[in-house]
């Protein structure tokens, strides 16, 4: 049996096999290309982080222990998601339903989490108009949080297209995708945990 890049579908048919080799690949190339973009931002805010206007700096305002409870919901969302990748595997329907409802919760919460940080700067007066540290700042959080947006949207939808289609060779393909879609974001959290919080923490 030939293995696409990605979830190896052992129940899956020689033609389900090259369909789902042909669109992973098309995906890659997006995720390239969304790594450019998030490759931008990141350099972005390497020429703000120290450009504060005389405003405050991330040392001053950045939350540690709510970053890495940030870091730790998503790191949980990519476990519970590669559980589901288990049972879309071996084809277990209803496993698979109840790991990606464990996904979905856990990328909300990260939401919540990431709304709560912005409100917390707000109320201190750290807006993005305050410096550009502050702008480079909230423009890559809420790009990446708008991405978990759209990935939690798109789990809603697998979970209405798995319970009405069953895992068809497009359902599974799909779910194919939306993983290495949460697996990226899950990678470019760790770089923001890395990068922003842990040096402003350091500093």
């Amino acid at each position: 049996m030939r293995h696409h890049p990605g979830i190896n579908l052992s129940h899956s048919r020689p033609e389900d096999e090259r369909h789902a080799e042909v669109t992973v690949f098309g995906f890659w190339t997006f995720l390239m290309n969304d790594a450019i973009l998030f490759a931008l931002l990141f350099a972005t805010y390497a020429t703000m982080v120290n450009r504060t206007a005389g405003g405050p700096t991330g040392a001053e305002l950045f939350d540690i222990g709510n970053a890495f409870v940030e870091t730790l919901v998503l790191l949980l969302s990519s476990f519970s998601f590669g559980m589901g990748a288990v049972a879309l595997k071996e084809g277990r329907e209803h496993p698979l339903k109840l790991w990606l409802g464990v996904t979905l919760v856990l990328g909300l919460g990260f939401i919540g989490l990431e709304l709560r940080e912005f409100a917390g700067l707000i109320g201190q007066g750290a807006t993005a108009q305050t410096s550009g540290f502050l702008s480079s700042f909230y423009v890559l959080l809420s790009i990446h949080g708008l991405h978990v947006l759209v990935g939690c949207i798109w789990i809603v939808v697998m979970l209405a297209q798995v319970s009405t289609f069953g895992l068809s060779r497009q359902v599974r393909s799909r779910i194919l995708r939306l993983g290495l879609f949460w697996h990226f974001l899950d990678l470019v959290w760790i770089v923001i945990f890395t990068t922003v919080y842990l040096p402003a923490v350091a500093s």
